[in-house]
């Protein structure tokens, strides 16, 4: 493979990403995935990323742009989803140089970087959280749905809070950055996959975005998985990827 590592997409120290290219010949454009982090919005860090995502796209042919952004350190909330819709559109704009088909580059991550999978493919120019990004496909990885929900209640969590903390408008910040919000028809093809004994991000948060979808007959599917945690192992991945590449096979972004 040919990597190109901590390539600036905007101005500040964190907003870099690295982007690596399969080796060999390709008679044509190669499909394109972002990949970005999680870590509650306030740890993680693309290196992280090698085994659950960037090598497996790899193997499978896509050129791979995997994303740093400001963590709540850094930028509190909405501070990351801005990074990674600017990231987004940099590799989109990018995709020539990297043989890329822009039309057939999908966006993935895990927990806090499903989040903001999901924040890419669904946030449209009224939320004026940045330039929509057009991506194909999106793969969540029990990404947080309901930001709000995470703020308070049984399912509060110490890094929702950091992320957005208590400050006038907290309420309508949340909303802003929720996947939730941006439920509707046209969107990007969206696979879930959640495990039902997730203990960080609430199972019900996977199930209820994709009813959502279903709903206004937005394209999109969810795989359960039964007595999973937030986080599976690698047998459980090898299983999971064979599902993920057909359903990128589907929805074209994987041409036979």
């Amino acid at each position: 493979m040919k990597v190109d590592a901590n390539i600036a997409y905007d101005t500040h120290k964190e907003t870099v990403l690295d982007v690596f290219q399969p080796a060999g010949f390709s008679a044509g454009k190669r499909p394109g995935v972002i990949v970005i982090h999680g870590g509650g919005w306030v740890g993680g860090t693309k290196e992280g990323q090698w085994d659950n995502f960037v090598r497996r796209y790899l193997e499978k042919g896509f050129v791979v742009a995997n994303v740093e952004y400001r963590l709540a350190k850094a930028a509190v909330a909405p501070a990351a989803v801005e990074d990674s819709l600017k990231a987004a559109n940099w590799f989109i704009g990018n995709a020539a140089k990297y043989n890329v088909d822009k039309k057939r580059i999908a966006v993935t991550g895990g927990s806090a970087g499903g989040h903001l999978s999901l924040m890419v493919g669904m946030t449209p120019k009224s939320a004026k959280l940045g330039k929509p990004a057009k991506v194909a496909a999106v793969v969540n990885f029990y990404g947080i749905t309901d930001v709000g929900d995470q703020l308070a209640g049984t399912n509060m969590r110490p890094y929702a809070v950091t992320w957005v903390p208590d400050a006038p408008g907290r309420i309508e910040l949340a909303h802003r950055v929720s996947p939730m919000t941006y439920v509707r028809r046209g969107l990007p093809p969206i696979l879930t996959l959640h495990g039902d004994a997730d203990q960080t991000v609430p199972y019900e948060h996977g199930v209820k975005l994709t009813k959502a979808l279903n709903d206004v007959g937005s394209r999109t599917e969810m795989i359960s998985v039964p007595q999973g945690r937030h986080g599976f192992p690698k047998e459980k991945m090898d299983e999971l990827y064979k599902d993920i590449f057909a359903f990128l096979t589907r929805t074209g972004v994987i041409r036979q």
